[in-house]
C-alpha cells in the first residue's frame, strides 16, 4: 500500500480497479526532403489534418443527449487548433522553405506555440499549451498511419483510468470511467474542466502515477483532497467506504437546501450568487438556487478562437445568460486579458509574461475598439434583464473615468444606430490589488458596486505566484494583511451604502463564511458547486455574534495565531438539525418548512 498525491478536481471518493492508459513517447522522424518533394509532403500533412479533424468531429457527433455543454466546446477548441495559422501554416512554410518532413515541422512549431503558452502568467491560458501538445500527438499518429488508441483492453467493469495525459476527446470515448488519475495538467486544464462538468472523480498533476501504478491495482481516489491510495488494506478500504456513504448522505441533505432562503439565524438575508465562464452554465446555477450571477468571466468567449467574436456574437452570449437567470441579476466582467495573452487577429507586442503588465482594464483602455464592441454588446443584452458591468483590475481613478467615458460613448453609438439597450446599467469595479482596496472609499463614490477578487488580491498583497510550486505554500488567503484589506473594502462600501461582494475562491470556502459574515459581507459569488455548502454555513450562523469576534480577530498580526482564531470562530453556532428544514423529505417539504421558519423570525 502506498499513496499518490495530486491536484483535486472534485467528484467525491471512488474505489475501483486501475486501468493504466498506455502513453508511449512518439519518436519524431527528422529528415531532409529532396528538391521538388515539398508539395507531396504538404499533401501528406493536409491529409493528416483532415483525418484528425474527422476523428474529433466523429466524437462530437456521437455525444449523448446528456453530455455537458463543455464537451462539444472543448472538441471545437482542438479543431480550432488544427486550423490555427500559428501551427499548421507555420509548419507548411517550414516544409516548403526548409525542405523538412511534416513530422519535424509540426513537432517544432507545436513546441514553439506551446512554449509561448507556458510563459503566460494566467493559469487558464498557461494550460492551453497542453491542448496544442495533445492535438500534435494526434497529428503525429495520423502521419505515422495509426489512430490514437486510448486503452489497450475493453474494460468489463467501472475503472479508474491512470494516464500520463488524456485529451477531452479521449475522455469522452472511454467506457466505464469511474475516475481519472492524470500526471499532467492543473485545475484549469481542459481535461479537468470536462471532468468537473461530467462530475467524475479526478485528480491531476499526480507525478509518475502511470509508472507507479499497474493494471488491476485497487485504488481509492479522493477527488476532493487529491489523495490516491494504491492497494489499500481492508481497514483503509472500509474507512473510505464509510466516507463515501457519509458524502452521499451529505449530498442528499444539501439538496434539500436549494429552495431554502439564504438567511442567518438572526434574520440577515445573504445573497449567494454564482461564477460562470459560459452562458449555458447559468442554467445549472439557477437550478442550484443562485440569487444571480456574481461573475461572468467574459474573456472565455474570446479564447481559443480563430478570430475575435463580433458585437452580435457577444450580445447573444450575454443575452442568453441574462435570459437564463429569469430576472436575477447578471454581473459580467469586461475582458480580463493582457499583452501576454495574444488574441486572435491581433499583433500584440510580447513584453514578457507578467501579472503586472497591460492586462484587464489596462488592455481594454489601450484597445478602445475592442472595448467599445464589448460595451455595446453588454448594453444591448441589458435590454433583456438586469445586467451589471464589472471593470477588472482597477488601480487608479483615471481608469474609472476613462471607462465611464467609453461606456457613455457606447450608449451614444447605439442611440445613433437605433438599437435597443439598457439605459440604466450599474457599473462596478473589482478590488484585486492593494491600491484599489486602500482606495475603496474613493472608488465607491464613482462606481455603483464593488467586487473583491480574493485570488489576485492575495497574490499581489503577498507577492506570491501560487502557480509557482516553489513558493505556492506561502499563498495564504487568511494572512492578516489580506483580511484587513478585505474588511476595509467591505466597510467602505457599506459606509457609502453601495453593494459589495466577494467573488474569489474565498467566497466558496465554507470555512471562510463565518469570517466574511462577521466583516459585514452580504453578497457571495462562487462556483455553482459550492453554493449549497456555503448556504448551509449561512443558515447556521448568527451575524450579531460574529461581528464583535471578527473585529477582535482582525487585530491579530501573527498568521499562526490568526489561523488558530479562525478555527475557533465557528464555535457556539446552532447545530444544523435545529432548523426544521433539516428533516424535510423533498424540495416541496423543505420549501414549506423554510417558509414556516421565516415567519417565526422576529
Amino acid at each position: 500500500m502506498f499513496t499518490v498525491f495530486g491536484t483535486p478536481i472534485g467528484g467525491g471518493i471512488v474505489t475501483g480497479r486501475a486501468c493504466v492508459v498506455e502513453s508511449r513517447l512518439i519518436d519524431v522522424p527528422r529528415y531532409r526532403l529532396a528538391a521538388g518533394a515539398a508539395e507531396a509532403e504538404l499533401e501528406r500533412l493536409k491529409q493528416a489534418v483532415e483525418i484528425v479533424t474527422a476523428e474529433l468531429q466523429d466524437v462530437a457527433a456521437h455525444l449523448t443527449a446528456g453530455a455537458p455543454s463543455e464537451a462539444r466546446a472543448l472538441l471545437d477548441v482542438h479543431i480550432m487548433i488544427l486550423n490555427d495559422p500559428a501551427l499548421i501554416d507555420a509548419a507548411c512554410d517550414m516544409v516548403r522553405l526548409g525542405l523538412v518532413n511534416a513530422e519535424w515541422a509540426i513537432a517544432e512549431k507545436a513546441e514553439e506555440l506551446a512554449a509561448q503558452f507556458r510563459e503566460i502568467d494566467d493559469p487558464y491560458l498557461r494550460e492551453r499549451g497542453r491542448d496544442v501538445e495533445q492535438v500534435t500527438t494526434r497529428l503525429l499518429k495520423a502521419l505515422a498511419g495509426s489512430r490514437l488508441e486510448v486503452f489497450r483492453r475493453e474494460p468489463g467493469e467501472a475503472l479508474i483510468f491512470v494516464a500520463h495525459d488524456i485529451t477531452p476527446a479521449d475522455m469522452l470515448q472511454l467506457k466505464g470511467a469511474l475516475g481519472f488519475l492524470i500526471e499532467l495538467g492543473g485545475s484549469n486544464s481542459h481535461t479537468a474542466i470536462l471532468a468537473r462538468s461530467l462530475n467524475i472523480a479526478s485528480v491531476v498533476g499526480a507525478t509518475s502515477a502511470s509508472k507507479l501504478i499497474r493494471d488491476d491495482d485497487m485504488l481509492i481516489l479522493d477527488g476532493e483532497t487529491g489523495v490516491v491510495i494504491v492497494n489499500p488494506d481492508e481497514f483503509v478500504l472500509n474507512e473510505y467506504r464509510e466516507r463515501q456513504q457519509l458524502a452521499q448522505l451529505e449530498s442528499l441533505k444539501l439538496g434539500r437546501l436549494i429552495n431554502v432562503p439564504s438567511t442567518t439565524l438572526d434574520g440577515q438575508s445573504i445573497l449567494l450568487m454564482a461564477n460562470i465562464e459560459q452562458p449555458e452554465e447559468a442554467v445549472e446555477a439557477l437550478r442550484l438556487g443562485a440569487a444571480g450571477i456574481g461573475l461572468f468571466r467574459s474573456e472565455f468567449l474570446f479564447l481559443n478562437k480563430s478570430r475575435l467574436p463580433d458585437e452580435d456574437e457577444q450580445y447573444r452570449a450575454y443575452a442568453d445568460a441574462v435570459t437564463a437567470m429569469q430576472g436575477r441579476p447578471v454581473t459580467i466582467r469586461t475582458i480580463d486579458i493582457g499583452a501576454d495573452k495574444t488574441l486572435a487577429g491581433q499583433e500584440l507586442t510580447q513584453t514578457g509574461a507578467s501579472a503586472l503588465g497591460q492586462r484587464a482594464i489596462r488592455y481594454s483602455l489601450a484597445e478602445p475598439d475592442v472595448f467599445l464592441t464589448q460595451l455595446r454588446a453588454l448594453l444591448r443584452a441589458a435590454a433583456h434583464g438586469p445586467l451589471r458591468i464589472l471593470l477588472p483590475m482597477l488601480s487608479h481613478s483615471k481608469e474609472i473615468d476613462a471607462a465611464l467615458i467609453l461606456i457613455e460613448r457606447a450608449r451614444e453609438q447605439l442611440r445613433q444606430q437605433g438599437k435597443p439597450f439598457g439605459e440604466t446599467v450599474p457599473v462596478g469595479g473589482m478590488i484585486e490589488v492593494p491600491a484599489a482596496a486602500l482606495s475603496a472609499g474613493w472608488f465607491v463614490q464613482r462606481l455603483d458596486f464593488l467586487s473583491i477578487g480574493t485570488n489576485d488580491l492575495v497574490q499581489y498583497t503577498l507577492a506570491i505566484d501560487r502557480s509557482d510550486p516553489r513558493i505556492a505554500h506561502l499563498y495564504d488567503e487568511f494572512h492578516p494583511a489580506v483580511l484587513r484589506l478585505i474588511a476595509g473594502t467591505i466597510r467602505a462600501a457599506c459606509k457609502a451604502g453601495k453593494p459589495v461582494s466577494v467573488c474569489g475562491e474565498m467566497a466558496g470556502d465554507a470555512a471562510a463564511c463565518a469570517l466574511l459574515l462577521g466583516m459585514g459581507l452580504t453578497e457571495f459569488s462562487m462556483h455553482p458547486a459550492s453554493l449549497l455548502r456555503v448556504k448551509r454555513e449561512v443558515l447556521r450562523s448568527e451575524v450579531s455574534r460574529l461581528v464583535p469576534r471578527v473585529r477582535r480577530l482582525l487585530a491579530i498580526d501573527d498568521p499562526v495565531r490568526m489561523r488558530a482564531s479562525l478555527d475557533r470562530l465557528a464555535e457556539g453556532r446552532e447545530p444544523l438539525a435545529t432548523r426544521r428544514w433539516e428533516y424535510a423529505k423533498d424540495a416541496k417539504d423543505a420549501k414549506d418548512a423554510s417558509q414556516r421558519d421565516e415567519q417565526a423570525v422576529p
